[in-house]
């Protein structure tokens, strides 16, 4: 079973990628690096609390319907208990296995903290601070949360407002709404491309420093 990052991005999507990287980069000294990743927290209180909204009225309408009412004996009650534990445990295992759903019992603003975590914490642990003249930009992409996040090394941050960046943002989750998944990459990252290169022209001796494109499966 293909994981999400493959069904997000096929081989060919990744190719078109990292060409539009490496065609971006050659205008600029500016190191930009898209980063695909399945999810920035697992949300392990998403599974317990949607299997107990739906695990709870259906064990109650069970008990019910089955003609005991656990209100009234402890013998029922357990009846109700037995009953509430395997629908928790299935439904558990759905939820856990269907993003869509899964989605539903998470808050906007845990999702927002979690991608913006996991992108400062993945713009160090790939080196993008290590650029020589501090000019590495991440386009984080997270799939489970349908979220994307943009971090800048102080090189760019000192030229480039932080703001500039919303537009490459926006223009990616509409591309993923519209299930334009490399499109809408590619073009952010021209257009990042054409950003930098208004105040990092690329030099006689740049190097390609960083990864073109890491996706996580």
């Amino acid at each position: 079973m293909k994981s999400s990052t493959q069904q997000f991005l096929s081989e060919s999507d990744r190719e078109k990628i990292q060409t539009a990287v490496r065609s971006a980069e050659s205008q600029t000294s500016g190191e930009i690096v898209p980063m695909v990743v399945p999810h920035s927290y697992h949300y392990p209180m998403a599974n317990v609390l949607g299997a107990a909204s739906f695990s709870l009225p259906l064990s109650i309408l069970f008990t019910y319907f089955s003609g005991y009412f656990f209100w009234l004996g402890s013998q029922n009650m357990w009846i109700f208990m037995g009953t509430f534990g395997i629908f928790f445990i299935c439904f558990h295992a759905l939820i856990k296995r269907t993003p869509s759903l899964k989605r539903r019992f998470v808050a906007k603003d845990e999702m927002e903290e979690e991608v913006q975590e996991a992108a400062i914490t993945s713009f160090f642990k790939e080196g993008l601070y290590r650029t020589r003249e501090e000019t590495g930009i991440l386009i984080f992409i997270s799939v489970f949360e349908h979220k994307v996040w943009v971090l800048a090394d102080r090189g760019i941050n000192a030229k480039v407002p932080q703001e500039s960046w919303k537009e490459i943002v926006d223009h990616i989750v509409q591309g993923i709404k519209q299930r334009r998944h490399a499109d809408a990459i590619c073009e952010a990252v021209e257009a990042a491309g054409r950003l930098l290169a208004e105040h990092f022209p690329v030099r006689p001796d740049d190097t390609d420093e960083l990864r073109n494109l890491i996706v996580e499966e």
